[in-house]
């Protein structure tokens, strides 16, 4: 049994929370708090598996009490805040991530600002994959695949994510460092929060990570971060590599297949990357880049969040190499080489 903490300052939020969670047979709600002083007092007495964090609160924000609450309970819980879809909501939320929060889940869709069936599907699914791993172990791994040679220095990496991308691809860029050729990343994200997580990302690993602007020439060793909300094509140009950017009419934004397959057609030695996420975006474009004899690596799916991408491409035969993520930046960075800063 999952047991969560909900904190929001608005009642109907926490009745409305609690009830998608006690609606699910191996979750539970143990208690409720008003503001981030109440919750740090509730985690240390009640020990939850997961807390829901609202942002905005009186007498202490969702910011501080997420401090507070992996500073001072032990064994810490999953904290997925609850986020809303604006600017501010969306730097407030990549703060929260970075402070230790492990997830976010925003308040808003396609359809509606507050869509209360897109948060019930989101946090469920979230909350079950972060907490469900404290008292489960993870599956043992399956048995490594030959680690892939690269034939020949890629002109271009392409990276796909989702639950749990974040913190891999923070992991992932701080350890493999400053490559020689641009990367593009698609990672499953709503509007505003792919602005707030490339700024975050440029200031704590010092590289050139920014959020994808439509036409502009990727340059070499620059890191770019395809807009929530939105797809990302590559296109070539006279002078390199070019985004095209169209507007996404689902909630998986932005695709990484779209991304992968516009790699496989323009670059003429692309290497890629799948990463922890649900579902299988990814596996129709790492097959054809297989195809191509490109490289397909694929974060190992013992150290994912949720598995279902890596598995996914692994199972269809995708997978040149299945590494962790010390060994994908170390396999990107012989085969790639990186710059001086």
């Amino acid at each position: 049994m999952i047991r969560v903490l909900v904190v929001d300052d608005i009642a109907f939020m926490r009745i409305a929370i609690r009830r998608m969670i006690d609606a699910e047979g191996d979750m539970k709600v143990v208690g409720e708090a008003r503001t981030g002083a109440e919750a740090v007092v509730l985690a240390r007495n009640l020990l939850p598996d997961a807390v829901t964090m609202d942002i905005e609160m009186p007498e202490m924000n969702g910011l501080d009490a997420t401090s507070a609450i992996l500073a001072n309970v032990s064994p810490p819980p999953a904290i997925v805040m609850v986020s809303a879809t604006t600017q501010h909501g969306a730097d407030d939320t990549i703060e929260a991530l970075r402070r230790g929060a492990i997830d976010f889940v925003s308040k808003s869709s396609l359809f509606a600002k507050t869509d209360l069936a897109h948060i019930e599907h989101e946090l469920r699914s979230v909350l079950r994959a972060w907490a469900g791993r404290r008292p489960v172990p993870a599956p043992p791994p399956p048995p490594p695949l030959p680690a892939a040679q690269p034939s020949g220095a890629p002109d271009l990496i392409v990276i796909g994510a989702s639950t749990g991308g974040p913190q891999a691809l923070g992991k992932l860029l701080r350890t493999m460092g400053r490559l020689r050729p641009p990367v593009v990343v698609a990672l499953h994200m709503p509007p505003f929060f792919t602005a707030s997580l490339a700024t975050m990302l440029a200031a704590d690993t010092g590289l050139d990570v920014r959020e994808a602007v439509a036409n502009e020439t990727l340059a070499p060793g620059s890191i770019h971060i395809i807009p929530g909300g939105q797809h990302g094509i590559l296109v070539r140009g006279l002078s390199g590599f070019r985004l095209r950017l169209e507007p996404a009419a689902t909630e998986i934004a932005p695709s990484v297949d779209r991304l992968f397959l516009s790699a496989a057609s323009v670059a003429a030695t692309p290497s890629a990357v799948l990463l922890t996420g649900m579902g299988r975006d990814g596996c129709d474009g790492a097959r054809q880049l297989r195809a191509r004899g490109a490289p397909v690596l694929v974060q190992t799916p013992a150290e994912c969040v949720v598995a279902g991408m890596t598995e996914a491409a692994i199972a269809d035969g995708s997978a040149s190499a299945v590494l962790p993520l010390d060994g994908l930046a170390a396999w990107l960075t012989e085969a790639a080489g990186q710059r001086t800063p």
